[in-house]
């Protein structure tokens, strides 16, 4: 790659299932440039190109000027729902084999799951997984060395069977990751040029299955990935020589795109963490400290919970029936988004609607690209919350007539009229949002009433007054960029790295000064990731997790705490936070022993500063900002609603619904009974007139 150059401006780019988005900030003065381009689903880069090029034509910028590119991505994660990663070789310890095969008695469904679940095939079969003579202890005590000759054989054997990548997952290599190593030389030797990954360093903490699982997918997915970053790199530095690319991380951190391709593993939820990234922003800007953030696209939505400040966080993350153990931001998805299309089954007769999607082509049949199936798109344009005529990233025209013809199609089947079948389908898909926001408030043991709720994404603004309804969070807040959001989130990310190690001790075995000089070690190992990216040592920001349960339980909670809190609480502090939280998520604390199982040093980078535009003060009188009037379908009756231009709309100003604010990158619809107040920064602020 071409040498590193001085970066003028910084791109965070969002590839959705419909829409890629585009966010272009000039470090010089903080001034922003967005863009929404269809996504292009058979190669994602190809729309990333796309969108560059859309945003320097449109506000004549030279790709040359662009130095650093902050990327979500969601092709690891659709690797694994469509099953096109790589064929996996998998090494164990002797007598180890079918760990992968006997996993957890964990069946998805509830009663149900077990006459109806049939497993997936494992992404590394049997046949492909070989045996190490070789045996360490519970710390790392070597207690059988590593045949080397009998590995070397059977390797070989799998030469042959054309595996594409291998992974080593040994006993106890958490405590002791040199047999490990000696594997991986091993095998680079007998099988070059497949990728090796091994446990020890993908995620060295205990509980074989999770360990193997992990460290499997890592190389299930690592070749698709690899190959698309290389090719994303290669073609970014063509337009933009000498640019630096990094990828956003599952838990909101930006990773290199060596370290990406490695550990591909961490990129499972890199796509909805760009949201909640944000969203997080947008707190900090407004004040709003606990916020629900929900990111409604064209093919999904995705929500989340953020107090003070700080994104909810686990150490497990679930694709399809896919769970590894790799920290990623708490976002919890269903299958709802604009996109999603709506049909009336022959034997029950009864609305539904998605997962099923028409994604980026067709797509809806409202956008005039050859689409023909109902859509929650055309529902929402068929109720006049989406004004036709209006566009979507500047060229793409909205049709009602296209939209009614699709929706009538199940207004027959239902025997009602199109409005009517229309409004069902909003409601419909509401609930199923509404749905996901309950699992991330109140069955984590969370009052929604106590959060606002931010809405972002092409279509959540347009939801987002019904579902603030629904949860009773007030105010709905929607940015002044809420289609673009997720960019903005991958623009203002800081670099990331984590290192973790199983420390299993009752707390009264072990001092605040033992644990503090762990995390201290763990700190250096993961800054060691931020120096090679060109962040010094006094940049850096750490931070600690520590993993409690119950001596005896199996049962584990993760609890982040700052250095400072540490110092001052210690130990004693850990414990008695870990006994709120297992009250708060289970109701009851125990009067029994707590023990530390692992430890975990999280190293940030410096923030990306940028500045929200300060709106121009005004009246609590719209009218300046109105530019149409028109009808819609709202509770079963026609209505009249005023139509406004978000770009007009300045800071106290009041708008009154029904109405309807109308931008680039998204429709805002405010309900009757409700009115949107302009902030300094250019938040909407929804709330109830009583």
């Amino acid at each position: 790659m071409t040498a590193q150059k001085r970066s003028l401006y910084r791109l965070g780019v969002d590839v959705g299932g419909t829409f890629t988005d585009l966010l272009l900030i000039d470090e010089a003065t903080g001034e922003t440039y967005s863009a929404k381009v269809p996504s292009t689903p058979k190669d994602s880069s190809v729309g990333v190109l796309n969108g560059i090029a859309k945003l320097c034509d449109q506000y004549g910028i030279s790709a040359a000027d662009i130095g650093h590119v902050m990327h979500g991505t969601t092709v690891a994660t659709n690797t694994v729902l469509v099953n096109n990663g790589a064929r996996v070789g998998l090494v164990v310890t002797r007598g180890y084999r079918q760990t992968l095969q006997i996993a957890r008695s964990y069946v998805p469904g509830g009663l149900g799951g077990w006459v109806i679940y049939n497993k997936r095939p494992l992404l590394a079969p049997l046949e492909l997984t070989i045996e190490a003579d070789e045996r360490l202890d519970a710390r790392g005590a070597v207690v059988t060395p590593l045949d080397e000759a009998t590995l070397r054989t059977r390797l070989q054997s799998l030469a042959g069977q054309g595996i594409e990548a291998l992974t080593v997952c040994l006993i106890h290599a958490y405590a002791n990751g040199a047999h490990e190593r000696r594997v991986r030389e091993i095998a680079e030797e007998v099988l070059p040029g497949i990728p090796v990954s091994i446990s020890s360093e993908v995620i060295p903490e205990m509980y074989e299955y999770e360990r193997t699982e992990t460290t499997v997918v890592n190389s299930y997915i690592r070749p698709v990935v690899s190959r698309y970053l290389t090719n994303l790199h290669r073609e970014l530095d063509k337009l933009t020589p000498g640019v630096k690319l990094h990828i956003l991380r599952s838990d909101g951190g930006l990773a290199s795109v060596d370290a990406a391709r490695s550990s591909p593993v961490n990129l499972l939820m890199s796509g909805p963490a760009g949201g909640v990234a944000g969203a997080q922003w947008i707190a900090r800007q407004s004040g709003f400290k606990n916020l629900l953030t929900f990111d409604m696209g064209g093919t999904s939505t995705d929500v989340s919970l953020i107090q003070n400040g700080v994104a909810q966080t686990r150490r497990e993350t679930r694709v399809a029936d896919v769970t590894v153990r790799a920290p990623s931001i708490d976002v919890r998805t269903v299958g709802a988004g604009g996109g999603s299309i709506a049909y009336v089954p022959e034997l029950t007769r009864a609305l539904r609607v998605g997962p099923q999607s028409a994604g980026a082509d067709p797509g809806p049949a409202a956008y005039c690209k050859g689409g023909d199936k109902p859509t929650v798109t055309d529902a929402n344009v068929v109720l006049g919350y989406l004004p036709s005529g209006s566009k979507l990233g500047g060229d793409m025209r909205i049709d009602r007539e296209l939209a009614l013809k699709a929706v009538a199609g199940i207004a027959q089947a239902l025997e009602k009229t199109p409005e009517q079948a229309a409004e069902g389908v909003i409601n419909i898909v509401n609930e199923n949002m509404f749905g996901a926001l309950r699992l991330v408030s109140i069955e984590q043991g969370y009052d929604p009433r106590d959060f606002a709720l931010v809405a972002f994404g092409g279509a959540g603004p347009l939801h987002a007054n019904a579902l603030g309804k629904l949860m009773g969070s007030w105010p709905v807040i929607i940015p002044p960029a809420p289609g673009v959001l997720c960019a903005y989130g991958d623009a203002t990310t800081r670099v990331r790295d984590e290192a973790s190690r199983t420390f299993i001790r009752r707390v009264d075995e072990t001092s605040d000064a033992e644990v503090r000089q762990q995390l201290d070690e763990l700190v250096v190992l993961a800054g060691r990731t931020l120096v090679e990216e060109g962040v010094p040592v006094s940049e850096q920001h750490a931070g600690y997790q520590i993993d409690v349960r119950y001596r005896g339980q199996g049962t584990r909670l993760t609890l982040t705490v700052t250095p400072e809190e540490l110092a001052a609480g210690g130990l004693a502090g850990i414990t008695r936070r870990f006994d709120e939280m297992h009250t708060q998520l289970y109701t009851f604390a125990l009067d029994a022993a707590h023990e530390l199982v692992n430890l975990r040093a999280i190293v940030e980078g410096p923030e990306t500063l940028v500045k929200a535009d300060q709106l121009e003060q005004a009246g609590p009188d719209p009218k300046s900002a109105e530019i149409d009037r028109s009808e819609l379908f709202f509770e079963g009756r026609s209505m009249p609603a005023g139509i406004y231009d978000r770009s007009l709309l300045k800071a106290g100003h009041r708008v009154p619904g029904p109405a309807i604010v109308c931008q680039m990158d998204t429709t805002t619809l405010i309900l009757p009974g409700h009115t949107g107040e302009i902030d300094r920064i250019g938040n909407i602020l929804i709330r109830p007139n009583t």
